[in-house]
């Protein structure tokens, strides 16, 4: 069981180390706006809560490439390699304009959500700006699903790694008009945003159609690069609930903060500090997840169930022991972590606290995010969907609203409802999984 979960972890590494880039992003974005006013980080929560359902469905759809790339990669089937390439691509494509357009001309939501007008007024044009960013990341994300379902995983981490620096100079010209540039503030981190994905989606594209590495499922283009009514059907089956699986939990937490900004913007600006560093080490969870999910794929192209079991366990334990260290890091540096986003003694002092909230679901986030992986890898994605469904949406989230206003907790009262949820999907998918392997074993 070490050496699957070392297997593992090696294979997850790059993948984690290429989200975490991506996060850090967001982080650096939040840091550096918040550093003006606490109203400007209240508004980039707006934006990143209203447009994350949308974008994790959009994420959701990408995840279908891996899963069949990695498939046919484990039957050694480059031929089909390379069709799920194209035909991924080109649905992913389709699915990152819809979800564009739609935040663009539907950026007007913002004012039916009763949050503070001046917080509104600043996050409409950053909207926009976001909602085309929307296109190149997805597409970026496709093209890493490619190169992660073959399990070369450091690809797209060098690229995520390399559009950091740009990331903070663009940020830095275009929020603070430094070097004779406007000052735009967030609109200027918008900017910055919609630069750095487009650059790093043409670079890996590049990569992928020039590099030796790749060189034989582009060399089959003529007779694999066609559009199959079939093959488009296989990947929205396991596209369309990964979606919902993603989009659900991605929803309650963005729910979860429109609600808490109809409190105030304090409340906002905490809990965007609060959700952003728990969203950082969940990163390292969905890279775990993803490794998984691609290991025991692999296996499932030959129906090894042995091993997919014992993957599926040592990578759960795995998941436990950070998901712990994670735990106990919030806790202790509960008061510290605050401050590298605002000064504002209410935020901080709201944040430490739900900084505490979120060192207690630490583990079941963790573990309900790999089990959920494990499951897609084997193709179970329908129930898991309910599941998560149920955990979240029918339990979780009204519970959350029920304690922050029927029993006045405000803010906490809603966290303790994130808290019931991740905790009941943890439970399910992790017993679904363990039933499933044994049953086939």
């Amino acid at each position: 069981m070490k050496s699957e979960a070392t297997k593992t972890i090696k294979l997850a590494l790059p993948i984690i180390i290429g989200e975490l880039a991506q996060m850090a992003l967001h982080l650096i974005d939040s840091a550096m706006v918040g550093a003006i006013s606490y109203k400007q980080l209240a508004a980039a929560a707006l934006v990143v809560n209203t447009m994350n359902i949308p974008f994790v469905i959009g994420i959701g759809m990408t995840i279908s490439v891996s899963q069949m790339v990695s498939l046919s990669h484990g039957r050694r089937d480059g031929q089909q390699v390379s069709h799920y390439l194209f035909n991924g691509f080109c649905l992913c494509a389709l699915t990152a304009i819809l979800i564009s357009l739609t935040l663009v001309f539907g950026k007007n939501v913002l004012y039916h959500l009763g949050q503070d007008p001046e917080v509104v007024r600043l996050a409409l044009p950053f909207m926009q700006l976001m909602g085309l960013s929307i296109i190149p990341m997805l597409l970026f994300m496709t093209l890493k699903q490619f190169t992660d379902g073959l399990e070369f995983t450091k690809t797209a981490m060098f690229l995520s790694l390399a559009g950091m620096p740009v990331n903070i100079l663009l940020n830095w010209l275009l929020i603070y008009g430094n070097w004779g540039f406007p000052r735009l503030e967030l609109v200027g981190a918008g900017y910055a945003t919609l630069i750095t994905r487009t650059l790093i989606f043409l670079a890996l594209g590049t990569t992928i159609l020039r590099h030796k590495t790749f060189r034989k499922y582009i060399a089959v283009r003529s007779k694999q690069w066609v559009l199959q009514r079939k093959t488009l059907g296989e990947l929205l089956h396991i596209g369309i609930p990964s979606s919902l699986q993603i989009g659900m939990e991605a929803g309650a937490f963005a729910v979860s903060g429109i609600i808490i900004g109809t409190i105030g913007a304090v409340a906002q600006a905490a809990h965007q500090i609060a959700l952003s560093s728990a969203s950082f080490t969940f990163m390292v969870s969905m890279g775990l997840a993803q490794a998984g999910s691609i290991r025991v794929s692999n296996a499932f192209g030959t129906s090894n169930w042995p091993k997919i079991a014992l993957i599926g366990k040592s990578t759960m334990i795995t998941a436990l022991i950070y998901g712990t260290f994670c735990a106990v890091a919030f806790a202790v540096f509960r008061y510290e972590l605050p401050k590298a986003f605002n000064d504002n003694a209410e935020v901080l002092q709201l944040a430490a606290l739900l900084l505490l909230f979120a060192a207690v679901f630490q583990i079941s986030d963790s573990t309900q995010a790999i089990s959920a992986g494990l499951l897609r890898g084997i193709k179970d994605v329908k129930a898991p969907t309910i599941l998560i469904a149920i955990a979240y949406w029918v339990i979780g989230l009204p519970t959350g609203y029920l304690l922050a206003f029927h029993f006045k907790m405000g803010a906490p009262g809603i966290w303790l409802g994130l808290i019931i949820g991740l905790t009941l999907a943890s439970v399910f998918l992790i017993n679904r999984f363990l039933k499933m392997s044994k049953r086939n074993n």
